[in-house]
This record gives structure tokens, sequence and C-alpha cells, in this order.
């Protein structure tokens, strides 16, 4: 089936920007893997995610330029990681030294059973993710499958996450948002918004930064 025009036009324009994105060349010139590393910087500088001992999971953590900033700020004197780093995806990630990665879905028994090992009992300090569906364009289905990444990293939380924990998820503002920020409340104390410089002004996404877990209903 033939590209219409108006598709290559859409495609050179990403492209173009995407070279002349300030946030791109940068991160090429401080060696990080992609452009999201700087979202995470800017939470962690306002919102003081991470520090050394820390046990902390990235989701959907490639090509891993967020757990790049993980392993920088649990690294410990002698440039070891004071604390846990997991990073779960499943697409394939380039070896980061410190860091147990897990390629597989999260919901599957054989990457349960590896986390488990890995944790050994204890529970999680930090739950991060950057996770966004495989985009369609068709703006209904996106936000669907969309929602539904956030729904299976709450959930992921609700198992694993200790009781002072946080959890940092990329959402996009739409059809379900306000449904899923309702949905975190009920699970945490404290929930806010954030929209990092590094995001982009087109882009309906904003970083929701939930913390402590409240107790469960008997």
């Amino acid at each position: 089936m033939p590209v219409s025009s108006k598709k290559l036009r859409s495609n050179r324009a990403w492209i173009e920007r995407h070279i002349n994105d300030p946030y791109v060349k940068r991160s090429r010139q401080e060696g990080y893997r992609a452009r999201s590393v700087y979202k995470l910087l800017e939470l962690d500088e306002k919102e003081h995610l991470l520090k050394p001992g820390l046990t902390v999971v990235d989701l959907g953590s490639a090509p891993g330029s967020w757990t790049q900033v993980v392993r920088e700020k649990l690294a410990d004197p002698a440039g070891g990681v004071r604390g846990r780093i997991i990073a779960m995806d499943i697409l394939p990630m380039e070896p980061i030294d410190g860091v147990h990665f897990l390629q597989g879905d999260f919901r599957e028994q054989s990457v349960a059973d590896q986390l488990s090992e890995i944790l050994n009992g204890d529970k999680v300090d930090v739950v991060l993710s950057d996770m966004a569906p495989n985009l369609s364009g068709i703006a209904a289905a996106d936000a669907a499958r969309s929602l539904l990444l956030n729904e299976l990293a709450l959930e992921f939380c609700e198992e694993h996450l200790a009781p002072k924990g946080v959890f940092v998820t990329k959402a996009f503002q739409g059809s379900g948002y306000s449904q899923y920020v309702e949905a975190l409340k009920r699970v945490f104390k404290k929930v806010a918004a954030k929209k990092p410089a590094a995001s982009r002004d087109t882009s309906a996404e904003v970083y929701l930064v939930s913390r402590e877990l409240k107790p469960k209903k008997q």
C-alpha cells in the first residue's frame, strides 16, 4: 500500500524536529540513550526521588536512559551500586553495570519469579514507569492502550511497593486520565501531576508522582 504524501510530510517534520531538538543533541553529548533522561533528572531534582540505598524498579526501561540516571544516583564512592536497580522491559536493553535487567512482560510468572529472587522478600522503594504503547495515530485507541499500561503499573505497585514508597508514571491527559488520577488517590496518600521542561509543549503527557500507600481496607 503506498504511503500518503500527508504521512510522508508528517514523518519528515518529525525527523527534522527530532534532529534539531536541543534535548536530543544534549543527550548525545552527555552519553545518555534518549532525550527522556532530562524528564527524570528534573523530576528527581524537584521531588528528591533517588538516593543511595534504595531499591528501584524501572518499568518499560528500554533503551535505558532512565536506568542510567538511577545508576548515577545510587552510585557509591567506589563506583558500585548502593541499593538495587531492577530494569524491566519486553524489549531488549543494552546492559548497564550493576543493574538487573529482566526481559519480558512483568505479568509473566517467569519474570515475576526472577523479580522475587532479586527482591528476596523486600519491598521496592521507588517504581518508575515511562511506559508508552506503540502509537497507532488513532487517539481513542492510543489513549486506551496507554491507560492499560498505567493500570498495570499501579497493580505492580500495590503488590511490590513499600508503604512509604514513591510511584512515578507517565500519563496522557485525555480520555480516562481523570479516572486514573482518582484510582491513584484511592491507593496513595499524595498524588501530584508534573510537566518537566523536556516534555514537548505539543505533548499531552504529564508525570504523576504518587507517595505513600494507604493502608488496605480489611
